[in-house]
């Protein structure tokens, strides 16, 4: 996850650089997205069929990748474009087989724990990426940034492939294919559980919400630094305050799981939607008040937004057939990092829609039209539960 988000931490710096509006910068932002979206059906239904391992490795290199070329050739929009569409098609390869590799191997009580600790790494991921960004970039450049991030991957394979052993794919051995970009079959099979179409619906609000701020954070808290009396602002970097928002996040998915086990996961996770829509609207308007007062704000957002992650992961997991698994957990993902895709572009164009990034008003719309999917949900829900 090391490239995840060294993009997200040098937003500010490279939109100035290549004098991009809000609405490029949002689309390259989403762009990770627009290689992980067509990809991950591919990689995940892969592993009904082949080692799991296999499919990691190749993901890890192609996640070095595009850490690399970003950090080496990206010189604008287009370039930069594509770099990000590799490294999303690499973490394709890496998130969702890993999970698939994992819950292949624990059953029983213990696996939706397991789950909640595997997604909550995800967040970690992300916190350091932000960190190790904000540490290289004012040392030796930007570019130091990116290539230095792609060390990562290739730290992630060799763990992968040396530190399990292989297991047998559940499904018929038989070559790949490009039907398994779109298994319609297979996602007509597995949408016909209500539960499993409830859980991957509410993923893809949670994710346009989650890819959304999170693309968009370094650049907010800039923006808030700028509004802060008397100068400098804030007195830690924007991108160390990120990476600090992101990893506390980390708990909130893992508390949220022992939460929902507790008073079900349905009300659970209409409740942390709800919280979070409306959280994001008041970070919004909190850009011009005091440092401390933005930053509690701000964690407190991030881990609303992350607070239902592991449950939805965790009931879809339990919810899909066996034998069906890597597909539905493709679709699954496709649908949420579908609306990771969306996040980051649908915040840049409101942004400029609504007046701008010098505006307080353009980041509340901003912040309420990436959270809309997740204000909607409990009332989307109530009109799903009654048909």
């Amino acid at each position: 996850m090391l490239g995840f988000a060294t993009y997200a931490a040098l937003l500010p710096e490279l939109r100035d650089l290549w004098r991009l509006s809000n609405t490029e910068a949002g689309v390259v932002g989403g762009m990770f997205f627009a290689g992980y979206v067509p990809t991950v059906s591919y990689w995940t239904a892969l592993t009904d069929r082949v080692d799991a391992r296999k499919v990691y490795a190749a993901g890890s290199l192609l996640a070095a990748a595009g850490g690399a070329g970003f950090g080496l050739l990206a010189d604008g929009f287009a370039s930069a474009a594509v770099f990000q569409v590799l490294l999303g098609a690499g973490i394709a390869a890496t998130y969702m087989p890993g999970l698939r590799l994992l819950s292949d191997r624990v059953a029983g009580p213990s696996q939706s724990r397991t789950i909640a600790f595997y997604t909550s790494s995800f967040g970690i991921g992300i916190a350091l990426s932000l960190a190790l960004a904000g540490a290289i970039a004012p040392l030796a450049g930007w570019r130091a940034a990116f290539i230095a991030s792609a060390a990562g991957p290739l730290v992630a394979g060799p763990l992968v492939m040396l530190g399990l052993r292989p297991a047998a794919a559940a499904g018929a051995a038989r070559p790949a294919s490009l039907a398994d970009l779109f298994p319609l079959g297979a996602w007509r099979r597995v949408l016909a559980d209500r539960a499993v179409a409830g859980y991957t619906l509410g993923y893809a609000a949670h994710a346009m919400e989650l890819f959304g701020s999170r693309s968009w954070m370094v650049a907010f808290l800039v923006f808030s630094a700028g509004l802060q009396t008397p100068a400098p602002g804030f007195p830690w970097h924007a991108a160390t305050i990120a990476a600090v928002a992101n990893l506390v996040s980390v708990s909130a998915s893992i508390l949220g799981n022992e939460i929902a086990l507790r008073i079900g996961r349905r009300p659970w996770i209409m409740i942390a939607m709800a919280a979070s829509g409306t959280t994001g609207i008041v970070l919004g308007l909190s850009a011009p008040w005091h440092w401390a007062i933005v930053a509690a704000l701000l964690v407190v957002y991030s881990m609303l937004v992350m607070a239902e992650s592991a449950t939805l992961t965790a009931g879809l997991v339990a919810a899909a057939p066996a034998e069906l698994r890597g597909a539905a957990m493709g679709l699954y993902s496709l649908a949420g990092f579908g609306g990771g895709l969306l996040g980051p572009v649908v915040f840049g164009v409101a942004l400029d829609a609504a007046g701008g990034a010098a505006s307080v008003a353009a980041w509340v719309i901003a912040y309420a039209a990436i959270g809309s999917g997740c204000l909607a949900a409990p009332f989307v829900a109530r009109l799903y539960g009654r048909g």
